[in-house]
């Protein structure tokens, strides 16, 4: 017996119950219906009445909720998924496990697996994923999750979910997700009819990518493991790219500014990242000097001409100076966080991909554009300026910043001075490594000490979680297995990560992890120092890290001395495993 729906009103005829009022027994086919029969509620003709399919099309379908779940990740290019498995995730694991163009990322702990997610998605622009069950593990990804959020990385994270939602206290592992998630997402939901799984979980890939954010989807336990075949789901597909492109007239506009400024300095953010070679043909053509944001350090290897390095509290006193005295400030994709504190009172051409960001004051032309989609049409409209003097003066500015670090480079200090443990990871991290920069004292002394020439290298920006350097790590070699990869991490940030250390040897990833070890939250110590109160809470008991290393069954180097330094690091470097150079530092930073 079928069901016939009429495509008018919507009017459901049951074969099985027929219409007895109207004189039709029960199990009369439609078929034997009289053909001038009419719909009895709108009236319509036979014809405009199909099927109905029977109640679950997928009943017989080989491949589960998760299986076909586990394709669509794939499908949008996700390659490896971290997490942690467990009773509310199997069904979801088990299809991981059997895609062949997918792998499982095992951590110790989900926020760990959280941060390696942003990472990957920082480092590759792609998303990233990670899967885990509901509610410690579910929570315990916030941090990274959040990371990801404040960084714009596209991320989504899969988690399990019981099957009974929501029944109130006494439920074991059960938290309302959607709730617990909704701050940190641009999507978020929970799968509560299977036949909406595949079109959820394209809809929350196609949100983390265009929005470039994080997107949750819970499932829970039973659905999982449900039939469906995906002949009969719906989806939704992604925008291959962003060309956001200004009209001519807002170019020619930003030209005219930019041509009449006498003394205009370009200031490049991580939106600019792409295109630094543009920027160097602009700075080129205009003589203008180059400052970059934190994130944005290394777009142009530090020796290059114009370039005079980060704006900020790690930046040199003369990148402020520069700044100050421009009469035009070319923001490329800047995110204007107070560590840059960019003088916002200052005329300015702002060009970035966030309506809502721009227009920092009444003399700034925002122009609405991606960085490395406007400066190929910005720069033939900018003049070729005079720029031999402005050349000579950056060039004056950069060798008295060499200088001055140099000079805090004391090559016979013990404990070793970090400023002189960056001057020596310069000198030896080749030009092709990926870096990954734990939060603290260690980022300040990279972010004014290192020297990059034309290294990548990730941090957690705005969320500044301390534990990110590690995690980080291990992405960026699962990013490019073919790169040297270096971790450049505290004692402090390392702590919160070093769990994760057997998770390097179980994959074989060789990472070499650099340990700015001086058993002091010693940024903490700095800023307790600057506001005036005594030192307190910020010493730390730590391991032997080098020998805990060798535990997890790497390779440690204990550095102690100076002259120790550079062939501990060179010798690391020949290892084809992870490694942990621990080295002695002093928490005073002069």
């Amino acid at each position: 017996m079928t069901i016939w729906r009429c495509s008018v009103c919507g009017y459901l005829y049951d074969e099985a119950a027929g219409i007895p009022s109207a004189g039709i027994a029960a199990g009369t086919l439609f078929s034997n219906l009289p053909d001038d029969w009419t719909c009895p509620v709108c009236g319509a003709k036979k014809s405009v009445f199909s099927p109905v399919a029977e109640s679950d099309i997928h009943a017989h379908a080989e491949s589960t909720v998760s299986d076909v779940m586990a394709a669509e990740l794939a499908a949008f290019g996700v390659r490896y998924v971290f997490g942690l498995p467990g009773t509310s995730s199997l069904g979801l694991v088990e299809a991981v496990r059997k895609n062949p163009d997918l792998t499982y990322i095992v951590f110790r702990h989900e926020a760990n697996a959280a941060m390696a997610a942003s990472a990957y998605a920082k480092l590759t622009g792609e998303v990233a994923a990670c899967l885990t069950i509901a509610g410690p593990g579910a929570t315990n990804l916030a941090t990274g999750l959040y990371d990801a959020k404040e960084d714009h990385a596209p991320v989504i994270a899969l988690n399990g979910q019981i099957e009974v939602q929501y029944t109130g206290p006494g439920g074991v592992q059960e938290i309302d997700q959607d709730a617990f998630f909704r701050p940190v997402t641009v999507y978020n939901t929970t799968v509560a009819d299977k036949s909406r799984a595949v079109l959820l979980l394209s809809r929350a890939l196609k949100y983390a990518l265009v929005e470039r954010g994080v997107s949750q989807v819970s499932v829970p336990n039973n659905i999982q493991k449900q039939p469906l075949d995906a002949s009969f789901c719906s989806r939704e597909s992604c925008i291959p790219g962003f060309s956001i492109i200004p009209t001519d007239d807002v170019i020619r506009q930003a030209a005219d500014r930019i041509n009449a400024a006498e003394r205009p300095v370009i200031l490049a953010g991580w939106g600019a990242y792409p295109a630094g070679q543009e920027v160097l043909k602009m700075a080129e053509r205009l003589g203008a000097p180059i400052l970059t944001t934190f994130r944005a350090k290394g777009i142009l290897p530090e020796a290059s001409d114009w370039v005079l390095g980060i704006l900020g509290n790690v930046g040199s006193p003369l990148a402020r100076k520069t700044a100050e005295e421009a009469d035009l400030l070319i923001t490329l994709g800047v995110g204007f966080s107070k560590f840059t504190n960019v003088p916002v009172d200052k005329p300015m051409v702002q060009v970035d991909i966030e309506p809502t960001k721009l227009g920092k004051n009444d003399k700034t032309l925002a122009v609405h554009a991606n960085c490395i989609h406007l400066l190929p049409r910005l720069l033939p409209l900018l003049r070729q300026q005079e720029t031999g003097t402005r050349k000579e003066e950056v060039a004056r500015m950069q060798r008295e910043w060499d200088f001055q670090r140099d000079r805090e480079a004391d090559s016979t200090a013990v404990p070793i001075r970090p400023p002189y443990i960056m001057k020596v990871l310069s000198g030896l991290i080749p030009d092709n490594a990926v870096i990954s920069l734990d939060v603290g004292e260690n980022q300040w002394w990279f972010g004014r000490n290192f020297r990059m020439k034309q290294q990548r290298f990730v941090m957690s920006g705005y969320l500044a979680t301390m534990g990110f350097g590690f995690p980080g790590a291990l992405a960026a070699k699962l990013a490019f297995p073919d790169r040297p990869v270096f971790c450049i991490t505290g004692d402090g940030g390392f702590s919160m990560a070093m769990a994760d250390f057997v998770t390097a040897v179980k994959y074989t990833l060789p990472v070499v992890v650099i340990i700015l070890d001086n058993r002091q939250l010693g940024m903490i110590q700095v800023e307790q120092m600057m506001e005036h109160y005594p030192n307190f809470a910020t010493d730390l008991l730590n391991p032997d890290f080098a020998r805990y290393a060798e535990t997890c069954g790497g390779t440690g180097i204990r550095v102690s001395t100076p002259e120790e330094l550079a062939p501990a690091v060179e010798r690391a470097m020949r290892i084809d495993g992870p490694v942990i150079v621990d080295v002695e530092t002093d928490a005073k930073r002069f």
